[in-house]
């Protein structure tokens, strides 16, 4: 039987904030993907112009088998575009290539955020997949709170990690446009596209925070008292 409490609101809300942040993402890399830019360069060609200008060279830049997953992999210094980014010489695909050699120059530089993000990866791992089902188990076992409390404070973890990655990822957008400019791979009119996009990327992230935050509080609220289940 289904179960409502007063907390479910804070799930809504983060619910509607993603699905907006993802509306957004979505129409306006749908719309730049459409719009060849001046110069004719694909994502690729983009982003090897960018990492060969800052000397890094052994930056490496691989096409992925799907037309979404861009990122950037600090372990094998890897720059992995999608198909159409990778290919395509549209405005989304010169904005997107761009972001992720942000996330290599920051690398290369040391840029303390990124570092402190990666050094949270195991433990935000952890604790996205562990802190509810500790909380569940220490309900389950009468409410233990030493147990609950574990669980917070680990999905707490993985909440940290959503906040140190929106740094991360506005200064990696700040960097492309700024690279962008610097090596005149877009117009001024198809950077003013360039940045919608990039800005839409960046408010995903917003949202995925503000989310999880919403989600700790109302596991707070929930089980974060010293409640017994014959209260």
């Amino acid at each position: 039987m289904f179960y409502w409490d007063p907390t479910y609101i804070l799930v809504l809300i983060g619910m509607v904030i993603c699905m907006g942040a993802s509306a957004l993402v979505n129409s306006a890399m749908n719309k730049y993907s459409r719009v060849r830019n001046g110069s004719g360069i694909t994502g690729e060609e983009a982003a090897r112009r960018i990492l060969n200008s800052e000397g890094l060279y052994n930056v490496q830049i691989e096409c992925l088998s799907s037309d979404r997953g861009d990122h950037y992999d600090p372990r094998t210094n890897t720059v992995r575009l999608s198909r159409s980014n990778f290919t395509q010489p549209s405005v989304t695909a010169v904005g997107v290539a761009a972001h992720e050699c942000g996330h290599a120059i920051q690398h290369a530089k040391g840029y303390a955020p990124l570092n402190f993000r990666s050094a949270l990866v195991p433990v935000a791992n952890i604790g996205s997949h562990l802190g509810l089902p500790l909380i569940l188990l220490g309900v389950f076992l009468s409410w233990n709170q030493v147990l609950i409390q574990i669980g917070i404070w680990a999905f707490a973890l993985a909440v940290a990690f959503q906040l140190v990655t929106l740094p991360v990822e506005f200064n990696a957008s700040g960097r492309a446009v700024a690279k962008i400019e610097q090596y005149g791979l877009l117009s001024a009119e198809e950077t003013k596209g360039c940045r919608k996009v990039l800005t839409a990327a960046a408010m995903t992230y917003v949202a995925a925070a503000a989310s999880a935050i919403l989600q700790l509080l109302r596991l707070v609220l929930l089980f974060g008292g010293n409640r017994r289940g014959d209260d």
